[in-house]
């Protein structure tokens, strides 16, 4: 049946536009899952390329928030200030006095290391942000819960249960906040993984298996049924049905013979085939696709987030309100007073709400996303989503579904249309190629008798035939007529040059005389899904447009059934990035939607990337945001989590920085005059009941109802 796999498409335009180079490829379908790569890949391992966590990783947030957090507990509670809060005496015994300042310390050292570090940094850089407001606070605490240890100065200001839980709080908050974030190394990993490690070289005495970096242009390789092409280069003997999807986004194989081109990366389906090397390593179609991604995300990810907006007012605010305090206290003549003071001012400017306000309405609406089976990578692609003007869908496999549908029949005169397609879907039965399918599918679904056909074949490039009744019938495209010498009638002819002028692919059905009996016309399926996604956006006043390879007759009749605002056909893969650069120069904030290697570049250079799940695994590493099906409404979602986050987000900084710019004034004694004064302790337990508000506010998320299925 191999022959039969490309029976309408070798000379006949195939379905969905002309296929020839890879370079000149269309728009993306259901890209090949590479075996062995997963996009679910163990954020434990992602690095963070904002400069605020200074190239920690996740792993490294999550192994010292535990160890700290064990830690914190026996400083907590052999802590006299929070016995006296609480109303309890830790038991003494020789050395208990020292369990918070010894383990206190160790939490400053180890726990607070990644904020002592990243404040410098900021110091440095001269950005202050939420990492110098921690080291701040912690560092101010450490040294004067020492000087309150070792009794110098006659000081009462013992904060090791303080630092102890605002270093694992920190911690906590950080290692939330980086496992909602998308890693931009993942993106490059999944390409790299496209190509195989080593290769078979063809030599005078055989083939020797040799690492991929060996290989050189003008080496000959053998690649197996199965294997990647572990290079760019020219097939020299053999034919194959060659799978391109992880370049080209389409997911009908291709035949490539002596002389065709095939790409890095690409799967030699069904034989073998020999390769003359043409380029390696960087010069590979699949390197240039990794240098596009790299730039793109390089240029997306200089946003900053809000909390690092917030953190840096406050860093000033609590500098300046520190400074004022001890010098009005010291006027005053109270040195003990003025430092005591000043203390509580830079340990209490450092809210643990702020630390948590962001990074847990990440971690619920993340987990409320995957609910709706939308996976969450990177939190500005959350946080941006709000202010999107316009998604890009590309076309193939996101719109439509990628595979060929039945649109039209037209019978000759004298001839019954049910009768035509059930004749032709029996000619095509004993076909499995994904055209054949669709025509007895179609067949199928009018429940349509189909005659008994014998002696099936097929015609490679042209079309398939069979013996129906003891006469033989044809089904076939262009290139079938003009070789049996067949004549559509007039009637007929108006028919198919309609379809053909929409994009269609068009099959004859012609009897053993050469007369034809009419014509197919197969489509490419508009999903359902996509007419109520793209109404719905445009109701939120975002527009919709529509990126594909495919001819522009093809985009222009998929465009006009769903109304589509905006329409980009005929774009090559490389190109892609482009016309979203093209849109944002226009001033247009771009989310863009698809699933091939080929939209990689675009998923990246977009504001926001959203891969679909049926897609190649590095165009899910591309995108800040995956859709683990293939609905199309589920970006519905997004829109509507991201403005409802968004209005959580500012709820809790303005109750985290509002409790600081209170309570920093009074923990400075400004109304001290009135006998209101906010102790060191006091401030403490106010500043975790200002987390406990922030968090249960965070929780309110859990009521935003996110599903394809609600979308309206």
């Amino acid at each position: 049946m191999q022959d039969h796999q490309h029976h309408h498409h070798d000379d006949d335009r195939p379905l969905g536009g002309t296929l020839t180079e890879p370079s000149a490829a269309s728009g993306s379908g259901h890209g090949h899952q590479n075996h062995g790569h997963t996009a679910g890949r163990d954020d434990d391992h992602a690095v963070h390329t904002h400069g605020q966590h200074a190239g920690h990783s996740t792993a490294m947030f999550k192994n010292r928030f535990w160890l700290t957090l064990a830690l914190s507990i026996p400083v907590v509670y052999f802590s006299p200030m929070v016995g006296h809060i609480l109303g309890y005496m830790a038991p003494m015994f020789p050395g208990s006095t020292w369990i918070p300042p010894v383990l206190g310390t160790v939490i400053f050292l180890y726990g607070g290391q990644p904020f002592l570090k990243g404040g410098l940094q900021e110091l440095k850089d001269r950005r202050p942000g939420m990492m110098l407001l921690i080291a701040m606070a912690i560092t101010v605490a450490f040294a004067a819960s020492w000087v309150t240890s070792l009794g110098l100065g006659g000081f009462d200001l013992d904060f090791w249960w303080e630092l102890a839980l605002l270093v694992a709080i920190m911690l906590l908050g950080h290692w939330i906040e980086m496992r909602a974030l998308g890693s931009a190394q993942g993106a490059l990993d999944a390409l790299a993984a496209l190509l195989p490690d080593e290769a078979e070289r063809i030599t005078d005495t055989g083939t020797e298996t040799v690492p991929v970096s060996e290989l050189r242009p003008d080496d000959l390789v053998l690649v197996r049924s199965g294997a990647r092409m572990p290079a760019d280069g020219t097939v020299v003997e053999g034919q194959a049905e060659v799978d391109e999807s992880m370049i080209t986004g389409e997911s009908k194989t291709v035949p490539r013979g002596p002389g065709d081109t095939v790409v890095a990366g690409t799967v030699a389906t069904d034989t073998s085939v020999r390769v003359r090397v043409t380029a390696v390593g960087d010069d590979t179609a699949l390197a240039g696709i990794q240098r596009l991604v790299a730039e793109a995300q390089s240029s997306s990810s200089r946003a900053q987030a809000l909390a690092d907006r917030a953190a840096a007012f406050l860093f000033y605010f609590a500098a300046g309100a520190g400074v004022l305090t001890f010098i009005a206290w010291t006027l005053l003549g109270s040195i003990p007073e003025a430092v005591t003071r000043t203390v509580t001012v830079l340990v209490i400017a450092c809210p643990h709400a702020l630390g948590l306000a962001i990074p847990l309405v990440i971690a619920i609406s993340t987990e409320q996303a995957a609910r709706a089976g939308v996976l969450i990578k990177n939190r500005m692609a959350l946080e941006r989503m709000r202010t999107i003007d316009v998604v890009l869908f590309d076309k193939t496999g996101t719109l439509t579904t990628g595979a060929p549908e039945l649109k039209d029949v037209a019978a000759a005169e004298g001839v019954d249309a049910d009768e035509l397609l059930a004749l032709a879907a029996a000619v095509e039965s004993d076909s499995e190629h994904p055209v054949a399918r669709a025509i007895v599918r179609a067949a199928r679904e009018r429940n349509l008798t189909l005659p008994a056909v014998t002696d099936f074949g097929s015609l490679t490039g042209r079309g398939v035939r069979a013996s129906v009744d003891g006469r033989t019938v044809h089904v076939g495209g262009p290139a079938l007529l003009r070789e049996l010498g067949a004549v559509e009638p007039s009637a007929l002819a108006r028919s198919t040059r309609a379809w053909m002028d929409r994009g269609a692919a068009v099959l004859h059905v012609i009897d053993d005389d050469g007369r034809v009996l009419g014509a197919v016309s197969l489509e490419d399926a508009v999903r359902a899904e996509s007419r109520q996604a793209v109404a719905a956006l445009q109701n939120r006043g975002v527009k919709v447009g529509m990126i594909t390879g495919d001819a522009r007759q093809v985009a222009q009749a998929v465009a006009k059934d769903l109304n589509i605002d905006e329409v980009f056909a005929e774009v090559l893969p490389a190109d892609k990035d482009k016309k979203v650069a093209e849109l944002q120069a226009r001033g247009l904030k771009v989310a863009m939607v698809g699933d091939g290697v080929n939209d990689s570049p675009a998923l990246a250079r977009a504001e926001v990337g959203i891969a679909i799940g049926a897609g190649t695994d590095v165009a899910m590493e591309s995108a800040g945001v995956v859709l683990a099906g293939n609905d199309p409404r589920a970006v519905l979602s997004m829109v509507d989590l991201s403005r409802a986050s968004y209005r959580k987000m500012w709820q809790n900084l303005v109750w985290a920085t509002g409790y600081n710019i209170l309570s920093v004034p009074l923990a400075a004694g400004v109304l001290a005059f009135a006998g209101v004064a906010l102790s060191p302790a006091a401030a403490a337990v106010l500043m975790s009941a200002s987390t406990i508000v922030v968090a249960l506010n965070a929780q309110l998320l859990r009521r935003v109802k996110l599903s394809p299925s609600e979308v309206r």
